[in-house]
């Protein structure tokens, strides 16, 4: 039983939490006054820290023109102005221009509303046959029945099984994990990416909407970058069948990983794409789903009209917000500080970490680095899941003025561990070497209290 009276039903009412009180920069700071160098955005969430001024402005200053509009009877200035923001700066080829774009509340939001305009697509094509989704195992795309059933998180979708809806996972793009000896990087890139042609083959050729993965996978396995040539051997498999590509970068895009569209650094363009966290940077609720023209299209000369809607899509405050956010991160060189101070970061993470006996693997881009723990390096087993490390070094990590984000499963669903780190990306060298300290400490005790001597 928790001791402090709430009414909230909170995440884990069995614990006690700490109440938020203010923000400095990248520390949150609590009522008895206490600052947490917060090292993982919350979940990616908090890029520019928690006290940026002109963001706070621009929000108050729309509140006082229009908080609202519902979009059945009007648009809206800061949404069509961030709208021209994203789509004027979004990836493009010679095929696929992602031109217009839809907003949502958040990245749950965002990925059951791409996987309903995949369908409407088809079915304004007259392809009314194609109803399934292929995603990978090792993924996560939200928490709604929808977004889970792609999702191949299997400790959150444990409980909900028997309603979840039917849909295809092949293997994820997890080098450290599944890549051979014999295998160079770009020959595993090929294996795992033709599991999804055969996927497509068995299911049967026109009948699938879309392949959905992340860019970057987040939560479930900790920043797992693509093999290189992966998503380019993935976008030719779903040209060849006429699959849609859904890429999810809710957490690895807006410049997480240094660049504004994670799928740039890989040189694929899907043709549709969500986005979320890094978009409204924690300060208004807020996401987004960019599609390619030839979507857009098909649905204005069909039916015209998208069968969906939020109450608060486009909205004005949350718009506002997010599109002064994506103003400071180019004023401010932003994605040029991710970029530096990742590497800054990756380099004092593994050289005060690869010689420990527990250092699994260190990867990821920009400031989306994920840290996975085994307890033998040589086979690379992970600790056994009923210690619950990663839940221990959250509590000694938060004991140590720290927010990192751990989970498990990392290796298979059931065991492994990882922390995924994703500070804000105004950091300095003086916050990377605080990072790393608190991080030392509070894993030692984690493993000193799971795993005793």
């Amino acid at each position: 039983m928790t001791t402090n009276r709430t009414r909230i039903h909170h995440r884990d009412p069995r614990h006690d939490l700490p109440m938020a009180a203010g923000g400095d920069g990248p520390f949150v700071i609590d009522s008895a006054g206490r600052r947490y160098l917060d090292a993982s955005g919350g979940a990616a969430v908090s890029c520019l820290g928690h006290s940026e001024r002109r963001v706070i402005e621009a929000i108050k200053a729309q509140l006082d023109r229009l908080p609202y509009a519902h979009t059945g009877f009007f648009t809206n200035e800061p949404a069509e102005a961030l709208a021209d923001h994203l789509t004027s700066r979004a990836p493009r080829d010679d095929l696929r221009e992602l031109g217009h774009v839809y907003f949502v509340s958040g990245g749950s939001e965002a990925n059951e509303t791409a996987m309903k305009l995949a369908r409407q697509y088809f079915f304004e094509r007259g392809e009314t046959g194609r109803r399934h989704f292929i995603a990978r195992r090792q993924s996560y795309h939200g928490n709604t029945i929808a977004a889970l059933s792609v999702g191949g998180n299997a400790g959150r979708r444990a409980v909900y099984e028997p309603i979840l809806l039917p849909a295809s996972h092949i293997a994820p793009c997890f080098e450290y994990r599944h890549r051979a000896e014999d295998e160079t990087p770009e020959q595993y890139a090929i294996r795992a990416a033709d599991e999804l042609e055969a996927e497509i083959l068995r299911l049967g050729e026109g009948s699938v909407i879309a392949f959905i993965a992340e860019t970057v996978v987040g939560a479930t396995a900790g920043a797992v970058t693509p093999a290189p040539g992966y998503f380019q051997r993935i976008r030719e498999i779903c040209d060849r069948h006429g699959v849609l590509l859904i890429l999810d970068e809710v957490m690895s895009g807006m410049g997480r990983i240094g660049q504004l569209y994670a799928c740039d650094h890989y040189g694929v363009v899907p043709d549709i794409l969500t986005c979320a966290k890094g978009l409204g940077a924690g300060y208004q609720p807020i996401g987004a789903v960019l599609m390619s023209d030839h979507i857009h299209d098909t649905i204005i000369a069909g039916s015209g009209a998208f069968q969906h809607g939020f109450t608060y899509i486009g909205h004005a405050t949350a718009c506002a917000g997010a599109l002064a956010v994506q103003r400071v991160i180019e004023e401010d060189g932003l994605l040029e500080n991710c970029r530096n101070m990742g590497a800054a970061l990756r380099g004092q993470l593994r050289e005060t970490f690869g010689d420990k006996p527990w250092f699994g693997d260190l990867r990821g881009e920009g400031l989306f680095i994920g840290l996975e723990l085994v307890q033998d390096r040589a086979t690379k087993r992970p600790f056994d899941p009923a210690l619950r490390l990663h839940a221990r070094i959250k509590a000694a990590a938060m004991a140590e003025g720290l927010m990192v984000y751990p989970a498990g499963g990392t290796a298979d669903g059931r065991a492994g561990d990882h922390v995924l780190i994703a500070p804000s990306f105004i950091i300095d060298e003086t916050h990377v070497g605080l990072i790393v300290e608190r991080l030392d400490r509070a894993i030692a005790s984690a493993l000193a209290e799971a795993v005793p001597a």
